[in-house]
């Protein structure tokens, strides 16, 4: 099957120097000499057609067109086991993800095609500012990383690769609907008021069409932290295009479609059994059986913005990430030892003074 080899480089008209997406802005600029290049946008009806999903039985059978797939070169760290796209004139650097030192290989990575991009909305000093305040807010935490933010806290801009999935389900259920009621037991003193429940059977079927769920499709970033940056204005889609990859890195995906489907499924299963409790009503509820069917299975291979900050601290990495889009903050954090022994000390000693003070008023 055919594939194309990228190259995300894009010479200034004016002076050579390579020109850089501007987030929030659909253009090109030149750092060096300040010229701009638009990016050409597409009429509405073109874009909604490049943003059309694509069938995932396909795509698992590897019988999608030739042109849905595509070779990068990318590297691929092995501390965090991230693959991330670098421009070909560089031959080591450090990973964004982990700041693992690592050294770049002449392979290509063949994959499916992005079909949309979520452009940068914050500029770097933007993000650098979201992350300050972030930082600022944790308690003991070590001096070294408030020195990190103000001065040599460097922020890498990257795009994150996500499934996004279209699937119709219908489901079956059978089960119990409880209704509270409340009876008087005991008399006299001992008298009260208890409350029982009447359980009745239920069942019958619900149905949800599920779009754009997203998955996250990355290994390098914790799955708890990347759920949190949501949500994500996908409104904002543009189709993929590698002009706004220009002055960034792009992650390639290291979890695989049907592996992605798999992890949907189980967030589709939570949001049904929740469909099925309202089905059946009452103040609880008994789910005794649940059957899915899952139809028109479609996806999106998307890449999303992040700003990422790691920093390493006792020989382990700690990652701050930021949506590139909304400018909300997650991420690991570091505790000083110290600063929390210090705090133990001073609140002991607090006590013992309070006790002391105590004692003597007493005496």
């Amino acid at each position: 099957m055919a594939t194309t080899e990228l190259e995300h480089r894009f010479p200034c008209a004016q002076c050579g120097a390579s020109l850089r997406f501007a987030p929030g802005q659909a253009r090109l600029s030149c750092e060096y000499c300040g010229h701009e290049q638009p990016i050409p946008q597409m009429d509405d009806a073109t874009r909604v057609t490049a943003l059309q999903s694509l069938d995932y039985h396909e795509a698992v059978a590897q019988t999608l067109p030739a042109s849905e797939f595509e070779e990068t070169r990318v590297v691929h760290c092995d501390t965090c086991g991230a693959e991330v796209q670098f421009e070909a004139h560089i031959h080591s650097a450090e990973c964004p993800f982990c700041a693992s030192p690592v050294v770049t290989d002449t392979g290509t990575h063949r994959h499916i095609k992005p079909q949309a991009i979520l452009p940068f909305r914050l500029t770097e000093r933007e993000a650098h500012a979201r992350m300050g305040k972030w930082l600022k807010g944790l308690w003991f935490a070590p001096g070294t990383l408030a020195t990190y933010a103000r001065s040599t806290g460097k922020l890498n801009g990257l795009y994150v690769p996500y499934w996004a999935f279209d699937v119709a389900t219908r489901s079956r259920y059978s089960g119990q609907r409880g209704t509270h009621y409340h009876v008087m037991v005991g008399s006299g003193k001992n008298a009260r008021r208890e409350r029982r429940t009447r359980w009745s059977p239920a069942s019958g079927r619900v149905q949800r069409q599920f779009l754009d769920l997203l998955v996250i499709a990355s290994q390098s970033l914790p799955h708890a932290n990347s759920r949190r940056l949501e949500p994500w204005t996908l409104a904002d889609l543009q189709p993929y295009s590698a002009d706004y990859l220009s002055g960034f890195r792009a992650e390639g995906y290291t979890i695989a479609l049907a592996d992605g489907f798999g992890a949907a499924r189980g967030i589709m299963e939570e949001q049904i059994r929740a469909d099925v409790q309202r089905a059946i009503g009452g103040d609880e509820q008994r789910i005794t059986s649940l059957s899915t069917e899952y139809s028109d299975e479609r996806f999106k291979h998307l890449l999303l913005p992040v700003w990422m900050a790691a920093y390493r601290y006792r020989g382990k990495s700690y990652r701050f990430i930021i949506n590139g889009q909304t400018g909300r903050v997650q991420g690991e954090r570091p505790w000083s030892v110290w600063k929390i022994a210090g705090a133990v000390v001073f609140a002991l000693a607090f006590l013992v003074l309070a006790f002391y003070v105590a004692e003597m008023g007493g005496f």
